[in-house]
């Protein structure tokens, strides 16, 4: 039979175990909300306006089906999001945290001086502007630290992204993960429109590509400075002639 003897535990142990506990309860459910919350879809940025090249991508039928429309979406994720802005939203999470913010305008900048096209440079930078623009309106939250942020002429989406986790608490892992959500969320709902996809088939693009998401997080946070940019010419291209495609569901 086999004897088990409780460690003894003074009454400071148990109250600092119980505020432990306590905080737990109270923080992390917090945290967690705040987060579905800047990857809502909900979130008055606009995003929902922009097919990021995949309207004309369906238009040519270079995507015309579930199985092509993952094909698509992960390769985005894996060869250009985690390159640039999963490599560049650490990096202004890291500079935000640390005041920094000759780095934090660096990267900013560098960050849109990588958008391929000006349709995707015009969905970063408005979806940026708005996010701004929100956080502003919003109560309890002090953008004064950030003046130099905020009189920016031009601010990335990424990086108002990562401004807005910062002072939301989320940490960076749920950051860079969130961010991958909204772009995955973001592009199943475009092709649920303009393929067009059922309910289910979106839900199961959801339920697949989100297993890309630890992948692409874990390879972002191992780049170096100069593995940072990547280049897709068929996104670049699909993202450049939806400027003149007859018919537009989506803004270009």
């Amino acid at each position: 039979m086999t004897t088990f003897i409780s460690k003894p535990m003074n009454m400071d142990s148990a109250v600092e175990g119980e505020a432990d506990r306590t905080r737990l309860v109270a923080v992390m459910p917090l945290q967690l909300n705040r987060l579905l919350q800047l990857c809502s879809a909900n979130l008055p940025v606009g995003g929902f306006s922009f097919s990021q090249g995949l309207e004309y991508a369906t238009e040519k039928n270079w995507v015309k089906d579930q199985q092509s429309a993952h094909s698509w979406i992960a390769l985005n994720l894996s060869q250009g999001i985690t390159y640039t802005d999963l490599a560049l939203l650490k990096r202004l999470y890291l500079a935000i945290e640390q005041q920094q913010t000759a780095q934090l305008i660096y990267w900013n900048r560098h960050l849109i001086a990588c958008r391929e096209s000006k349709e995707l440079r015009l969905a970063d930078v408005v979806m940026g502007k708005a996010l701004m623009r929100l956080l502003a309106g919003l109560d309890d939250i002090d953008l004064v630290p950030y003046q130099a942020l905020t009189e920016l002429p031009e601010i990335s989406f990424v990086c108002a992204f990562a401004l807005a986790a910062y002072l939301w608490d989320i940490d960076l892992v749920s950051t860079l993960s969130g961010y991958c959500w909204t772009f995955i969320d973001n592009q199943v709902a475009a092709a649920t429109k303009l393929i067009p996809l059922g309910q289910t088939q979106g839900q199961n693009l959801l339920f697949s590509l989100s297993r890309e998401v630890a992948d692409a997080v874990q390879r972002a946070g191992q780049l170096v400075d100069g593995e940072i940019g990547a280049s897709l010419p068929g996104l670049a291209m699909a993202s450049a002639w939806h400027e003149s495609q007859y018919s537009r569901l989506f803004r270009s």
